[in-house]
């Protein structure tokens, strides 16, 4: 895993849209409380179509259970331990000059720590956003990116060159 933090600002233009990982899948009985299901234009529910597709069966070694309503929007994995949803809007903090950033396999990140609870992360230069929250066991490990990079890279096409490179 190739990793770093580091603060970025994040340009108007990339008012994209922000890509927030999506999987297909049966939903497991034991799945955590319910997400709320993005709505994106068609063309970035397509980009989500094509990662759910690419999403892996384990990330950070735990299996899939994806939230309820069940989505190719989003995805889970250990009952809600990692949650992936794709299509997101643009979040506000991409506006701050400090806000965080964090590359994972090649794919960029910001970084917004939660109280009480991990990480949300939220992919950067992409044709749409993703973005993936971890629970408190996450609070300091954002190792779970280096199983959902590779996805995000061969499904979201890059918006912003050579910032993907």
């Amino acid at each position: 895993m190739t990793s770093s933090h580091r603060p970025f600002g994040l340009p108007a233009a990339v008012a994209a849209a922000v890509l927030l990982s999506a999987a297909a899948g049966c939903s497991s009985p034991d799945a955590a409380a319910p997400v709320v299901v993005p709505n994106p234009p068609a063309e970035e529910a397509s980009f989500c179509q094509a990662l759910a597709k690419e999403l892996p069966d384990t990330v950070a070694g735990l299996r899939r259970s994806d939230p309820e309503p069940g989505s190719e929007l989003t995805a889970g994995w250990g009952d809600g331990a990692i949650v992936l949803r794709c299509g997101v809007p643009r979040p506000e903090k991409m506006s701050d000059p400090k806000a965080q950033g964090i590359s994972a396999n090649g794919v960029r990140w910001m970084l917004e720590q939660r109280a009480g609870d991990g990480p949300r992360l939220t992919s950067v230069y992409r044709k749409t956003y993703v973005e993936v929250t971890l629970d408190e066991r996450y609070a300091h490990d954002v190792g779970p990116l280096t199983d959902l990079a590779n996805p995000v890279e061969r499904a979201v096409p890059c918006a912003l060159e050579p910032e993907c490179s």
